[in-house]
């Protein structure tokens, strides 16, 4: 499969953010109120949301483009310059009245402390021109990741769908909150549990979750869904019925970005002509890696086929 990789095409489209992390020591308590004090000693700018995705993607060796929004502000700037380092095609629509998508994160003692968030809505006349340049890039690829963190950047998500569906492309959405409608005629959704359950509602047993996956599916007319468990592994629904796959990870150390990882190894087997299953064990196996990494890391293609070997 590895080969087939570095021939697959992959577009990426969605919120695309700046994880920022403030590392520190914390040796006391503020007098001022019942928090600790963090003596900041080094921070770390990083890819995140949509940009996270399309940087697993090419880890793995595909051939990736990403298109987004971002502002004319300090964290846009970083932004572009953490990407331009980046060995895949970047196309990002500049708002000059949007504050870039940045989570601040403080770390104390190896855990973190505190996040701070900066975002606004994109306008509507960026949105306009994300949508014309997606529409031009499809001929191009061969499956499109929707990475959808409810940011304001696929307020045209319906029509996207549509249009790769036109195309003939196998759309893939990880989603957010549980308006669904929205994404309906997608390939495939993947949410993890408590998506799914915001959604569905919950269920006690394995045939009762098999049996709202197939009553998601036929309501959004999705060809499957695969819903990612945590500590249970993943689950990928389809017409021939349920699968499952147990875990990968040996160790969990941070499960910030795994939902990106998961779409981008399933988008990136698709991509490279495996079936469902083949792509559902890629996704667990990078998965697997991604958890035992901090913050929003990758699974290198060394990685994960050196595992699977």
């Amino acid at each position: 499969m590895r080969d087939a990789i570095r021939r697959g095409r992959i577009l990426v489209v969605g919120d695309v953010m700046l994880d920022r992390y403030w590392f520190g020591d914390v040796s006391r308590i503020s007098p001022e109120a019942p928090v600790p004090v963090v003596h900041v000693t080094r921070n770390e700018d990083r890819v995140g949301g949509a940009g996270n995705v399309a940087r697993n993607a090419a880890a793995l060796g595909a051939r990736v483009t990403l298109l987004s929004v971002v502002g004319r502000d300090e964290a846009g700037q970083s932004l572009r310059t953490l990407l331009e380092a980046e060995p895949f095609e970047v196309q990002l629509h500049v708002d000059p009245d949007y504050s870039t998508i940045t989570k601040l994160r403080v770390i104390g003692r190896q855990q973190q402390l505190l996040r701070v968030d900066f975002e606004t809505q994109p306008g509507h006349e960026v949105l306009a021109a994300k949508l014309e340049a997606y529409a031009q890039l499809l001929a191009d690829c061969d499956v499109v990741i929707l990475s959808d963190y409810g940011k304001g950047g696929l307020t045209h998500v319906t029509r996207m769908i549509e249009l790769a569906r036109a195309a003939n492309k196998p759309i893939l959405v990880d989603p957010k909150g549980d308006e669904w409608a929205r994404y309906t005629g997608a390939t495939v959704i993947t949410p993890n549990r408590s998506e799914f359950r915001e959604v569905a509602g919950s269920w006690k047993t394995e045939a009762e979750l098999a049996a709202k996956a197939a009553a998601v599916r036929a309501t959004y007319q999705l060809d499957a869904l695969l819903v990612t468990r945590s500590e249970e592994g993943m689950s990928l629904f389809d017409a021939s019925g349920a699968h499952h796959e147990a875990t990968r990870a040996q160790e969990v150390f941070d499960v910030s970005g795994a939902g990106d990882t998961v779409i981008a190894a399933y988008g990136v087997a698709l991509a490279a002509g495996a079936g469902g299953l083949e792509a559902v064990r890629l996704a667990n196996r990078a998965a697997g890696i991604v958890v035992g990494k901090f913050g929003t890391a990758v699974a290198t293609a060394d990685e994960v086929f050196g595992e699977a070997a």
